[in-house]
């Protein structure tokens, strides 16, 4: 989503680190340039000139003036500055209190706020929670039928409601089912509309005075610009939001949503939607996200992905297995599956730091269906062929593709590639026992 902000951000800094000495004038230069990319990002004029002006406060000063490396002082306070204008630190839910906590999700139709409900859901039932999703948009049956076989999928209980029910009733009666099933979150999924009117908001306060929810989410589309901002002021007027969820930021929207909502609404940003998957939800860590349009990478978060997607056991087995080197094709399918856990290829490759640097890569676009093709290809195989490539001949290798639905020299480029990483990781063993080195990373990170 920042992308185009992050390449314009880039030239500016890259223009201010060639000068060895700053100047008045080159600051005032290079923070026309990043206001300028700023609005070209739909950021809100008022908070890109709010943000220059704290950028121009702290750059003239003798922080930057005195530094023995000026530019990269400038870096730093844009860094500093745009974390704090996404919210310093990383906010968290409301969860505490008397149980169970009601969570009522707020947007606009067509916001992606039934997904969100899921995703938020089966987020709370890794953090040992028990959630129940309670499905209140009765205008639309479609609604509330995606939601139960939403809950289905990631093992959450859904309450049972029906198309025309009174929503406030319905509520009610769900905060009621959630005490005596033990449930100690609730998630109100509520009804949404193509634009914002009075008789939604009539239903939400209604909804809100009833059940008294401890956090009352926008699910807002990061797709729509500032549009967004406008439909999160007219829904925090009404209803005294205490957070957003901003969806789709893995668009190609121009991103002045993310930088403009916390500044107009005062409300933080408490999580993102990174993708269509049940779990691509991400707590949102304004430091983080602001390393990220700067370049700097998001190691911490890649880090977190990793551990969540890499089991423990099956690392050390599989540590154990390049040790003695006996690490076959199925060892290698299951590694993949693992980084594809870990979400999509462009995105964790900008979280690694310096890597949209090199010269040609931000022209790669990883292929995410070649990942899918190998494992069809592995998956086409027998057992003892997984175990042994060697055991695969030419007339196997035709039925292998025939198998998959590849051609033969997609079959060739595997096998060849596989014999490669196996050389590479012996003389990796080699390297670390000489060096006396005992610890091996999953392969893959």
């Amino acid at each position: 989503m920042f992308d185009r902000l992050s390449d314009k951000l880039g030239k500016v800094f890259k223009k201010l680190k060639g000068h060895g000495k700053l100047t008045e004038a080159n600051i005032q230069e290079a923070l026309r340039e990043v206001r300028l990319a700023l609005l070209e990002a739909d950021v809100h004029y008022k908070v890109a000139k709010t943000f220059i002006d704290r950028i121009r406060e702290r750059a003239l000063g003798q922080e930057v003036m005195t530094s023995l490396t000026p530019g990269q002082q400038v870096v730093k306070i844009v860094h500093d500055e745009l974390a704090a204008l996404l919210g310093g630190e990383a906010p968290r839910l409301e969860l505490g209190g008397k149980t169970p906590v009601a969570l009522m999700l707020v947007g606009l139709q067509g916001s992606g706020k039934t997904t969100t409900a899921a995703k938020l859901a089966l987020y709370l039932k890794k953090q040992g929670r028990q959630p129940l999703l309670a499905p209140v948009d009765t205008q639309r049956p479609a609604a509330i039928e995606q939601l139960h076989r939403l809950g289905a999928e990631i093992g959450v209980d859904v309450y049972r409601s029906q198309p025309q029910q009174n929503p406030v009733a319905l509520a009610s009666e769900a905060m009621a089912a959630a005490v005596a099933k033990g449930h100690d979150v609730l998630l109100l999924d509520t009804a949404g509309r193509l634009h914002v009117d009075a008789p939604l908001m009539a239903e939400l306060q209604a909804i809100k005075a009833d059940v008294g929810p401890a956090e009352i989410l926008l699910v807002a589309d990061a797709m729509t610009g500032q549009d967004a901002v406008a439909v999160a002021q007219n829904f925090h007027e009404a209803l005294d939001l205490t957070g957003v969820i901003l969806t789709k930021v893995e668009g190609d929207a121009r991103g002045g949503a993310a930088l403009s909502m916390r500044t107009v609404v005062n409300k933080p940003i408490k999580f993102l939607g990174v993708g269509e998957k049940l779990d691509a939800l991400e707590v949102f860590h304004p430091d983080r996200l602001a390393s990220r349009i700067l370049g700097m990478g998001d190691v911490l978060t890649l880090i977190e992905k990793a551990q969540d997607a890499f089991d423990a056991d099956q690392a050390k087995e599989l540590e154990r297995k390049l040790r003695k080197e006996t690490f076959t094709l199925e060892d290698f399918r299951d590694q993949l599956r693992q980084v594809r856990k870990m979400g999509s290829l462009d995105q964790l490759m900008g979280m690694i730091p310096g890597l949209n640097k090199i010269k040609g890569m931000k022209d790669m676009q990883p292929d995410e269906k070649e990942l899918v093709r190998i494992e069809a290809i592995i998956n086409s195989m027998t057992p003892a062929e997984r175990a042994n490539h060697v055991l695969i001949d030419g007339s196997r290798r035709r039925r292998i593709a025939k198998g998959s639905g590849v051609e033969v020299q997609d079959v060739n480029r595997l096998l060849k590639n596989f014999a490669m990483t196996q050389k590479m990781m012996k003389k990796m063993i080699q390297a670390g026992k000489k060096g006396g080195k005992r610890r091996f990373l999953p392969f893959g990170l």
